[in-house]
């Protein structure tokens, strides 16, 4: 459950996205999901496939480089699926494990096909079944669609 950014309107939100509040700062869904997972030891990064970067943050924008055993599975992974397309919005990395998870609104967001193409080539790339994670969220006080 997130709040939706009650601050003042910010300009660039990638393509319509809701702009969510945690820890008092401005951010996506996609970041607020990589933020609670760092709070718990993990490493990680939004893969902003429309932009082609890894980004840990928004607003400023910035690209971060992937750790070179990270990018090889991701880079496997996006081989085996025939591209980045699908691949799945946080990648994250403790020790030996690795956790994708995908952020998917109540009401408004599904998986896609091509994000199923994703999961099953990282599956045949050994990553297995318990490092993946769909984060379903909602915003506080919006009605709740069944």
């Amino acid at each position: 459950m997130f709040t939706p950014w009650p601050g003042g309107p910010v300009n660039d939100t990638y393509g319509g996205k809701l702009v969510l509040e945690l820890d008092g700062k401005a951010v996506l869904a996609e970041l607020a999901i990589l933020r609670i997972l760092q709070e718990d030891g993990w490493s990680g990064v939004w893969v902003d496939t429309y932009g082609k970067k890894y980004r840990t943050v928004y607003w400023p924008k910035n690209r971060e480089e992937l750790p070179p055993e990270q990018r090889q599975l991701l880079q496997r992974n996006n081989e085996g699926a025939g591209s980045n397309e699908g691949c799945w919005d946080v990648f994250c990395w403790r020790e030996e494990e690795h956790l994708v998870a995908e952020s998917k609104r109540h009401g408004h967001d599904r998986i896609r096909d091509t994000q199923r193409l994703w999961l099953q080539a990282a599956l045949e790339c050994n990553v297995p079944l318990s490092s993946f994670l769909i984060v379903e969220w909602s915003v506080r006080g919006e009605l709740r669609r069944k």
